[in-house]
């Protein structure tokens, strides 16, 4: 059996040969409602995920699973359509082999995007939030068994201070309201429930969703300095009378990509060398 060092070698060393001279140095990862993103990219090159040892095979609605270079907003990137999420198996390290491909090829940052329900009645579905910390509510970890003392990241910073001061600039700069607060990743695959976003609110979230914790965990572990964005697709359970569901995120996603994908060309535009 292959292990996942020679997994990652392997998908490094793929990735690479699509590259050829190309260095990119940001990697965005897209969830639900952020899928458009990659049709911004230019001069691009796929690479479906099932190619790739070290990643992922997905099973879930509005994730392609291809691994996309070329560039964005006049800048190189590396577009990863689709993620695993723990629900699926249970395991919260389904992007690990992911994420430290992109630590092999030099790549220094991670900007993550998902579709979340907003607990802030101030913040309605369509707009976008900064994520600035994250409630681990499973308290699941996808470095569970790793050895030594690198195991014991410092999370006090997980979504980095300049790359939020960066976004702000940036969606100021193009006009699109940008809020900001805490993300409370919720293991579904269920919904919540109106007491458990209560308990939420209380706990001083703004928004949940069921992914990017243990990406961050994960990118964090491997030293990417991370960026987090969410696309408020409704409202969380008892906060109006909508229901919720699948099909009604990825609709009311498709309705926002535009203003995410503005964003992200902002932000991408912005971003240090």
């Amino acid at each position: 059996m292959t292990s996942l060092d020679d997994a990652i070698t392997a998908s490094a060393t793929l990735i690479r040969a699509a590259l050829g001279d190309r260095q990119p140095r940001t990697a965005i990862l897209l969830g639900s409602g952020w899928g458009a993103v990659a049709q911004e990219v230019q001069d691009s090159k796929d690479v479906p995920y099932h190619d790739l040892p070290a990643f992922p095979r997905l099973g879930v609605g509005g994730h392609a699973g291809v691994l996309r270079s070329g560039r964005l907003a006049g800048r190189e990137v590396l577009v990863l359509s689709g993620r695993k999420h723990a629900y699926e198996t249970g395991d919260a390290d389904g992007m690990k082999g992911v994420i430290r491909t992109l630590k092999a090829l030099g790549v220094p940052r991670l900007l993550q995007t998902n579709a979340a329900g907003s607990c802030d009645p101030a913040m309605r579905p369509g707009e976008l939030m900064l994520i600035s910390d994250h409630l681990n509510l499973p308290q699941r970890t996808p470095l569970l068994g790793e050895p030594g003392n690198a195991r014991f990241i410092d999370m006090s910073t997980a979504y980095d201070p300049g790359l939020r001061a960066l976004a702000r600039q940036a969606a100021a700069g193009v006009g699109v309201t940008l809020h900001e607060g805490v993300y409370a990743w919720f293991l579904g695959p269920q919904f919540e429930t109106p007491a458990e976003i209560r308990m939420a609110r209380v706990l001083g979230a703004q928004a949940v969703g069921m992914s990017t914790v243990p990406e961050t965990i994960l990118a964090r572990h491997a030293g990417l300095q991370v960026m987090g964005l969410s696309l408020m697709t409704n409202m969380a359970a008892g906060m109006d009378d909508q229901a919720l569901s699948h099909e009604h995120t990825l609709a009311t996603a498709k309705a926002g990509e535009a203003l995410a994908v503005k964003l992200m060309q902002a932000v991408v535009a912005a971003l240090p060398d």
